[in-house]
């Protein structure tokens, strides 16, 4: 198994995105802290882990806030003695709308969580990583950090900040073994893809409201793609990569024959191309 015995920390676990990466990371051996701000949603991914014979701690936490951010890696590392992984998963949408228009309470809250809460998590588990010289650290970004999607102002600039942190921990932590990576998921049936959904509906923007509409009724992408992405650049088989974006739709086996070719490239930061 290609995570046996190491600690994965993931945010934003108790649904979605996040409990399929949950999923997939006990099947290939780790043992998980689940972070979320729901408990209860939390204790349905911490069971279905134990049903799959994986072991699993609870850790509710509101990643836009230090101290509890602080918190959820002291107790990980109390529980289990190492972090290993932390997948930054957890995130927020945010307002949809013109941006001088856009509430600016929920704009500023969806910078927190999904900017901040990536930084707080990260400068959490850094410490026992950096002592250990072992460590990797995935960020679940978005299409909106590549590609500037119109009336999703927050969302859009914190996903580019998640990337571009990425690249600044990658070059900090040259020489050492710690990797920090990103994955771009397609549209994915979420209970955050709902909220857009409604909120396309209520503005009247009937095109957009529509293609959400189509990805909840089943044409979207599986979760599964981004986990098992995921998986790979957690494990050993990811190598040297660092500072890269990766899309759910990359095929791991292949990336892993041009990890020369992509780590000489910038064309896998905010930019990519096809590998063939």
């Amino acid at each position: 198994m290609r995570l046996e015995g190491q600690v994965a920390i993931i945010t934003g676990a108790g649904r979605g995105i996040g409990r399929a990466i949950a999923l997939a990371c006990a099947r290939e051996g780790a043992r998980l802290a689940l972070a979320s701000r729901t408990a209860a949603e939390l204790e349905e991914t911490a069971r279905q882990v134990r049903d799959l014979g994986g072991e699993a701690l609870v850790v509710p936490t509101d990643v836009a806030d230090r101290e509890q951010a602080d918190r959820m890696a002291a107790q990980t590392l109390e529980h289990f003695g190492a972090i290993d992984v932390l997948v930054n998963n957890a995130g927020s949408a945010g307002p949809l709308g013109m941006l001088h228009e856009a509430d600016p309470d929920r704009w500023v809250n969806t910078i927190q969580v999904n900017l901040f809460g990536t930084y707080y998590c990260s400068r959490a588990v850094l410490p026992a990583m950096v002592e250990r010289d072992r460590g990797r650290i995935v960020n679940i970004c978005a299409g909106g950090g590549i590609v500037p999607y119109p009336l999703f102002s927050a969302y859009v600039a914190g996903k580019v900040g998640i990337m571009k942190i990425a690249e600044v921990m990658a070059l900090e932590l040259a020489g050492s073994n710690i990797r920090v990576n990103c994955v771009c998921p397609g549209g994915v049936a979420t209970r955050m893809l709902e909220g857009n959904r409604d909120d396309a509906e209520a503005a009247g923007l009937t095109e957009l409201r529509d293609y959400i509409s189509g990805v909840l009724a089943g044409k979207g992408e599986s979760p599964d793609l981004t986990a098992e992405m995921t998986v790979f650049l957690a494990s050993d088989e990811s190598e040297a990569l660092t500072g890269r974006v990766f899309t759910s739709r990359d095929d791991p086996a292949v990336i892993a024959k041009h990890v020369p070719e992509i780590m000489g490239s910038d064309a896998y930061l905010l930019r990519r191309v096809e590998l063939g």
